[in-house]
C-alpha cells in the first residue's frame, strides 16, 4: 500500500516520512510548502505541491498515486495566530480536512491517521491527562483539532475507514541537523534564539502551583512522534473498517519550564547565561499538562525512547547549523 503524507515537507512530517521509509513503507508527500521545505522530501519520493483545500487536485492525486492510506499532518498550528485569525484557522484546518476526507472517501481510502494535539484538553486540572480527560480547548487552534477529531471519526464510521487520532504533547528535538525545526514558536528554539542574541530567556509566570513555580509540560522527541505514527499506521492495516482509536503521544513525565531552560544552558555551554527572567503569565497557560501514556503502550505497543537531554542536544545541533555564531 502507499501512504499519502500531507504536510510531509514540514518539521514533523519530514520525520514521519523518513521513519516510514526506513521501515519499508511506501509513501508520497502532499504539501503546499507554505512552511514546509521541498529539500526535506527524500529523493525518489513522489510529491505533489498543493493545498488540502484543492478538491480537484486531491481527487486526481489519490487515484493517480494509488493511495490506500492517509497520514494527515498539514495544518496551521500557531495558538496566538489562531486567536487573531479564527476564521482562517477554521477554514484551513477544518474545511481543509473535510475536503481531504471527501476525496479520500471517493477514492476508496480505508485508513486515515489524523495528527491532533494536546491542545484539545485546554487547561486540565489533573496530574496525568488520559484520553478520557474532558476536552475543553481554550483557543481556536485547539478547537479546530477537536472538531477535526469529530469529523475524522464520523467519516470513518460512515465510509468504512479505520481511523486513528494522535494527540501530540510538546514536540522538540530532531533526527538530524538537516531536519531541525526552523520555526521559533516553541520553548526550546525560543530559548536558543535568546541565547544567540545575548539576551536572557523569558519565563511567563513563576507563581504557578508547581515545585518551582513554572509550568510543567510533557516534552516528546520528534523521532518518538515519528515512530508513533509508524506504529499507528501499521496498526490501522489490521483494524476493522469504521473502527477508531484516539491516543496521546507523550512520555508521561513532566519537566518544568525552569528545568528545561537549565538543561538548555548545560547542553549549549551557556550555563549561567541561560538564567531566565520572569514575565507575567500568558492567558490560557495551564500549570501542568503531562500525558498518561498507558493507552498508546497497550494499543500500539509503543513507548517513547528519548529523554529531554536528547531532545535539546539534537535540536541544538540543528540550530547551530543555521546559526554557527551561537556555538560555544
Amino acid at each position: 500500500m502507499t501512504w499519502l503524507i500531507t504536510g510531509g515537507a514540514g518539521f514533523i512530517g519530514a520525520h514521519v516520512v523518513r521513519a516510514m521509509l526506513a521501515a519499508g513503507e511506501r509513501v508520497a508527500v502532499y504539501d503546499d510548502f507554505s512552511t514546509g521545505d521541498p529539500a526535506r522530501v527524500p529523493e525518489g519520493v513522489p510529491f505533489v505541491k498543493g493545498s488540502v483545500l484543492d478538491a480537484d487536485l486531491l481527487r486526481r492525486t489519490l487515484p493517480e498515486l494509488g493511495i490506500s492510506g492517509v497520514v494527515h499532518l498539514a495544518a496551521k498550528k500557531q495558538v496566538g495566530e489562531s486567536v487573531e485569525r479564527p476564521l482562517y484557522y477554521y477554514h484551513e484546518n477544518v474545511q481543509g480536512l473535510a475536503t481531504l476526507l471527501e476525496a479520500a472517501a471517493e477514492a476508496g481510502v480505508r485508513r486515515f491517521l489524523f495528527s491532533s494535539s494536546a491542545a484539545v484538553y485546554g487547561m486540565p486540572d489533573v496530574d496525568l491527562v488520559t484520553e478520557d480527560t474532558p476536552c475543553a480547548p481554550v483557543n481556536p487552534y485547539g478547537e479546530t483539532k477537536l472538531a477535526g477529531e469529530w469529523l475524522v471519526r464520523a467519516t470513518g464510521r460512515a465510509h468504512g475507514m479505520a481511523t486513528v487520532c494522535l494527540r501530540y504533547f510538546n514536540v522538540a528535538g530532531a533526527a538530524g541537523a538537516d531536519l531541525a525545526d526552523t520555526g521559533v514558536f516553541n520553548l526550546v528554539p525560543m530559548v536558543f534564539e535568546k541565547l544567540t542574541q545575548g539576551a536572557a530567556p523569558v519565563v511567563f509566570g513563576d507563581d504557578y502551583d508547581t515545585a518551582d513555580g513554572t509550568c510543567v509540560r510533557d516534552f516528546i522527541h520528534v523521532e518518538d512522534i515519528a515512530s508513533a505514527h509508524l506504529a499507528a499506521a501499521r496498526a490501522l492495516s489490521a483494524r476493522e473498517p469504521g473502527s477508531d482509536l484516539t491516543v496521546n503521544i507523550g512520555r508521561g513525565e513532566g519537566v518544568s519550564v525552569r528545568e528545561m531552560i537549565a538543561l538548555i544552558g548545560d547542553v549549549t555551554g551557556y550555563g549561567a547565561e541561560a538564567a531566565p527572567v520572569s514575565a507575567p503569565r500568558r492567558p490560557g497557560d495551564p500549570a501542568r499538562v503531562v500525558a498518561s501514556a498507558g493507552r498508546i503502550r497497550a494499543e500500539l505497543d509503543w513507548s517513547a525512547r528519548y529523554d529531554a537531554r536528547a531532545m535539546v542536544t539534537s535540536a541544538w545541533e540543528g540550530w547551530c547549523l543555521r546559526h554557527p555564531e551561537a556555538r560555544r
